[in-house]
């Protein structure tokens, strides 16, 4: 208690996150308060892309696996899609930390979420080892900010995930071929676009013949991790997940009004017509 008075003192430091002074000795400038604060996802979502459900329609399927409209209509590139909570207030923060602040002790935070995330697909995991696939920076941007935040939580994940015996850490399969453009205010098929062919598989060997799972901070709309499925699955990946430690949830009329006989107008960017393109056919 002393020591820590002292700290505070003498090194005063506020929250990060609300602006709460400090008192406690830590590497990580978050309160406590904050960090409960962040919490899983509650409520229905889509058993396949983990998007909210709404829709009494998405009910309709089988047992214990609610699918969005788009998701009972067309099969998404990759498996499963799950994530932790939702990206907004101080998770969204605590991951900027990460990202923009080079806060590093963040990653071990978010890698305890992560590996909840992970635990939620490991049922349908298989007995042999499955190969953890970050997504990878474009080598520009892994020069400007020292290190990738996809890696840095997945090792941190694999420390405390249930699976983590079954996990093989595969940090140089996913290659970024070029630095794409900000995805920021580009519609879906801009998206889409705008990552076909960023990404390339290095190391084919990897994931040949195994099931892999795509890891990264944040499933914005899903154009990155399909793209990633999309390529590893050429490569002879079985089948790929994916984990995330946020996700953008959306209202969107696309996943609350869809009913039975209804066309679909816009395809999410985590899925692909037809599916034979998903996987190179």
């Amino acid at each position: 208690m002393i020591a820590e008075s002292l700290f505070a003192v003498l090194f005063p430091s506020d929250c990060r996150i609300c602006g709460t002074p400090l008192v406690r000795i830590s590497r990580l400038p978050v309160c406590q308060e904050c960090l409960d604060a962040m919490r899983p996802i509650a409520g229905g979502v889509c058993a396949i892309c983990g998007e909210r459900l709404f829709s009494s329609y998405a009910f309709a399927g089988a047992p214990g696996e609610p699918r969005c409209g788009l998701c009972r209509r067309i099969e998404p590139a990759f498996a499963r899609a799950t994530a932790y909570g939702s990206y907004e207030s101080g998770l969204r923060e605590l991951i900027h930390l990460l990202k923009y602040g080079g806060v590093r002790p963040a990653a071990d935070v978010l890698g305890r979420m992560l590996a909840e995330a992970i635990a939620a697909l490991e049922p349908d995991f298989p007995a042999d080892s499955v190969a953890l696939v970050p997504v990878p920076l474009h080598r520009t941007k892994f020069r400007q900010r020292g290190f990738n935040q996809a890696e840095l939580i997945a090792r941190a994940a694999m420390k405390v995930s249930r699976p983590g015996d079954r996990l093989r850490l595969c940090a140089g399969v996913l290659e970024r071929k070029r630095d794409t453009t900000s995805q920021t205010g580009l519609t879906s098929h801009q998206r889409r676009e705008n990552l076909r062919g960023a990404f390339g598989v290095a190391q084919s060997e990897a994931v040949k013949g195994r099931e892999a799972l795509v890891v990264d901070d944040v499933y914005t709309t899903g154009a990155t991790v399909s793209e990633c499925a999309r390529v590893l699955r050429r490569a002879g990946a079985t089948k790929v997940w994916v984990a995330t430690v946020a996700r953008t949830l959306k209202i969107s009329a696309q996943h609350v009004e869809i009913g039975p006989g209804d066309e679909v107008e816009e395809l999410s960017d985590a899925h692909e017509v037809p599916l034979a393109r998903a996987v190179g056919g």
